[in-house]
């Protein structure tokens, strides 16, 4: 079986590509990096450096070889010889390669192959293979849009390990670090065909419990730790969980935003409770020095209706559940500084130029209402 991986970045070589080749599959990389790409072909195998709280150790990925995503004409062969396609190249990312994907797939279509093809986006993001699939079929020529429903599956994923930045390794540049943990998450009711075997994905038929368990507790407890920490002047995620004030602020949000998923899904509250124990002992890895600005950036984004802070305090609202810690966390996220991060600026730009509750309402959706009132009010008190 053969995979064209895009994105041959940390993400895709320490996560989806290690997966992928560890089940027997030959992984093909699409990237715009000439430097990754060439290495790639030059060595046909890189090192992954896999971390826990104990321990390290290395394994490598092989064979594997890379093509530039810029190479339209590439990308197009390759097409007509996979079986799989993933991604892990960011939401902004998807939009751009949709086009060059609608191209190869009406290539795919012309010369007569009609063998199932599978996409998988694994990417940050709500359902991010069906928002892929509509940039997709907006290229395609409709002519061909019964071929795209009748042999490609678009499959959506929730997907999750931490992989921080690291400093290059010259000796070993292509080396990536990754924790130990990884999840991988896929909705089974989307593949067309036979579903491949991958040691490491799993397969569920309610694929939105699990993104949003993801979202409400990964996402939430790492940006809410990086806020606090920013605030209370540490440098490093791990530094932060350190800090008992601030570890006891995220298990309380997470509990927060656990109520609702409680809730909505129905997860037994002594099983979640223990995930979010986990996700706080994954935060504090000595091996993952993941500094708070990383975390933090792009506020605007992770205050928007649909993200890790408002999506879980609008669900508390919805059900009626205490929100205090996430209200302080949403305060928190609106006191974030950094001049390096654009969203950043912008934020504070609006801020001192509207307010601090006209900027609540602006960026968050939500509208007059106590809990506004109330994140003004731990925003104040956090000057």
């Amino acid at each position: 079986m053969k995979a064209l991986h895009f994105g041959a970045g940390n993400i895709g070589r320490g996560f989806i590509g290690k997966l992928l080749s560890d089940s027997g599959i030959h992984v093909t990389f699409a990237d715009v990096n000439d430097t990754v790409i060439d290495l790639l072909n030059q060595q046909q195998a890189y090192d992954v450096k896999i971390v826990s709280e104990q321990q390290s150790n290395i394994e490598q990925v092989a064979p594997v070889d890379g093509i530039n995503s810029k190479n339209s004409a590439q990308i197009i062969e390759k097409f007509n010889q996979v079986d799989l396609v993933t991604t892990a190249v960011g939401p902004n990312v998807l939009t751009i390669i949709s086009a060059t994907l609608a191209k190869a797939l009406e290539m795919r279509f012309a010369a007569g192959n009609t063998k199932y093809l599978n996409i998988i986006a694994c990417e940050n993001m709500v359902r991010g293979t069906t928002f892929l699939k509509e940039k997709v079929r907006s290229h395609l020529n409709p002519d061909y849009h019964s071929a795209l429903e009748q042999y490609i599956g678009f499959v959506d994923s929730a997907v999750d390990r931490i992989v921080p930045p690291v400093a290059p390794n010259a000796e070993n540049p292509l080396l990536v670090t990754v924790e130990a943990f990884s999840e991988w998450i896929v909705d089974q009711t989307q593949f067309k065909g036979d579903i491949p075997k991958i040691n490491g994905m799993e397969l569920t038929d309610n694929l939105m419990a699990f993104v949003e368990r993801k979202l409400f507790t990964l996402n939430t407890g790492h940006a809410v730790t990086a806020y606090l920490g920013k605030l209370s002047g540490h440098h490093l995620i791990r530094e932060a969980i350190e800090d008992e004030a601030i570890k006891q602020q995220v298990r309380s949000v997470m509990q927060e935003s656990g109520a609702v998923l409680i809730k909505r899904y129905g997860f037994e509250q002594e099983k979640h409770f223990a995930y979010i124990e986990k996700i706080l002992k994954r935060f504090a890895n000595p091996y993952l020095p993941d500094d708070v600005d990383r975390v933090g950036r792009e506020p605007i984004r992770k205050l928007s209706p649909n993200d890790r802070l408002i999506k879980p305090l609008n669900g508390t609202i919805e059900y009626g559940l205490p929100h205090n810690t996430l209200v302080k966390a949403v305060a928190a996220a609106l006191h974030y500084r950094n001049e390096t991060d654009p969203q950043a600026v912008e934020l504070q730009t609006y801020i001192a130029d509207n307010g601090v509750r006209q900027a609540v309402q602006h960026y968050t959706g939500l509208g007059e209402s106590a809990v506004v009132a109330a994140i003004v009010a731990d925003y104040q008190q956090l000057n």
